[in-house]
């Protein structure tokens, strides 16, 4: 129940709006506590100052603001379509979650909300001396912050979604999914066993994509009706009304309708798929990026070459050796868990450059030292796989390159004949 609070409110935080809002909160909480002051002894140790100048400052605060505020808005607009248009659409979520645009865009609005409100307390009498030195602090506070701000975000700005920084951000993302992934493969559950009977299964009601798992309900459900729950479908995975959800151990005693209705309220279905619970989604969005590079009307064979150079730092996340209390632990002892197949992780990173690149040399040969790379892995069955992709990479390539030459020195350096034994 925790993470599927933390799931929503980082659904939430995401919003463009959130942050916003909060800051204008702040900000008219600020100006308002400022009159607290006059209660103090401190009338007698500040200065007094003018309402005017206060009022001059605020109007400036105010009159630009808004104005600093809309221009924000459009440049983010601008730079969110930009990576939309350069990149892929799936980077589009990871583009407008940009914390430092959020944050320079809430400064705004929260300075400008703050001089509204601090402007008609002040020429309502609002203050006394005290809470007018105070609030000119808080005023000069305010647009010290607001000149940092607006300098770090242009800076930021000038980056954001810009090709390069796009692809380091759905890097990251990628990275931080598939290392939770690698420490949970089965989401802390136990592996499939044989021993449910797959007659008796809850189907979805909603078509889509599983996008979070609360497997802490799902445990409460299991040990409260005295049953195994085992997963046919894991976050990534599209379902529809027809195809089964989970399996369960038993019918008998069940009020299946409501078990149906409790699992389904467990198992979150949504139209698109999410980065944070999808181990597969970032290598996929990256490599959209590098086939939207390699098409005919952008030909841009440079960014495919980064991205497979993004996908060899992320498949290197499986030569990680993590302590017993980061691993699994296997906490839902009642909930079975399907292995998601390395294979999967291959096709998704790699098939659509190996197709879409098999006309380009310097594709080909940065995709086979990719495969070598990962070869040297300790991990047998992603070395059995970056073996027999290397020879599928190759036979794409032998179709496509005409040239001979390119063709000889393509075989020289793939890992499926370098590997080969030479005859006796």
């Amino acid at each position: 129940m925790k993470k599927s609070v933390l799931i929503y409110f980082n659904r939430l935080r995401e919003q463009l709006w959130f942050r916003p809002l909060i800051f204008c909160i702040i900000s008219i909480i600020g100006a308002l506590l400022a009159r607290f002051a006059d209660g103090t002894g401190l009338k007698e140790l500040v200065p007094n100052i003018k309402t005017e100048s206060i009022v001059g400052l605020l109007t400036t605060i105010s009159s630009s603001m808004l104005v600093i505020a809309i221009f924000a808005v459009s440049s983010m607009i601008s730079a969110f379509s930009a990576a939309s248009n350069t990149a892929t659409p799936r980077s589009f979520k990871i583009v407008v979650t940009d914390d430092a645009s959020k944050n320079a865009l809430s400064m705004f609005i929260g300075a400008f909300i703050f001089s509204i409100v601090s402007t008609v307390a002040l020429e309502n009498g609002y203050y006394g001396d005290a809470g007018r030195f105070v609030l000119f602090v808080f005023t000069l506070l305010f647009f010290a912050s607001v000149i940092l701000t607006f300098l770090r975000w242009v800076d930021r700005i000038s980056r954001l979604g810009r090709l390069e920084h796009t692809i380091s951000q759905v890097e990251q993302v990628a990275l931080k999914s598939l290392e939770n992934h690698i420490k949970h493969p089965l989401l802390k559950g136990v592996p499939v066993s044989n021993t449910i009977n797959t007659s008796v299964f809850v189907k979805p009601l909603k078509i889509g994509y599983i996008q979070f798992i609360d497997m802490d309900s799902l445990q409460k459900l299991a040990e409260a009706h005295h049953i195994t729950i085992q997963l046919n479908a894991t976050p990534g995975a599209y379902v529809h009304y027809n195809s089964p959800l989970v399996y369960l151990s038993t019918a008998q005693g069940l009020d299946i309708e409501d078990i149906s209705k409790k699992i389904n309220e467990a198992i979150r279905i949504g139209s698109t798929r999410l980065f944070e619970e999808d181990p597969r989604f970032g290598l996929i969005a990256l490599s959209e990026i590098a086939s939207r590079a390699l098409s005919p009307g952008i030909n841009d064979p440079g960014t495919a070459i980064q991205i497979i150079g993004s996908q060899v730092r992320l498949f290197f996340l499986w030569n990680t050796t993590y302590t017993k209390e980061e691993i699994d632990l296997h906490s839902y002892n009642r909930i079975e868990v399907p292995q998601l197949p390395t294979q999967e992780f291959f096709e998704s990173a790699f098939r659509p450059i190996s197709r879409d690149g098999a006309n380009n040399i310097e594709v080909m040969l940065r995709l086979q030292k990719a495969y070598a790379s990962i070869a040297t892995i300790n991990h047998a069955e992603m070395q059995a796989i970056a073996l027999a992709y290397s020879e599928t990479s190759f036979n794409r390539a032998k179709q496509e390159l005409t040239f001979k030459s390119d063709l000889d020195l393509l075989k020289e350096k793939s890992l499926c004949f370098s590997l080969e034994t030479p005859p006796e």
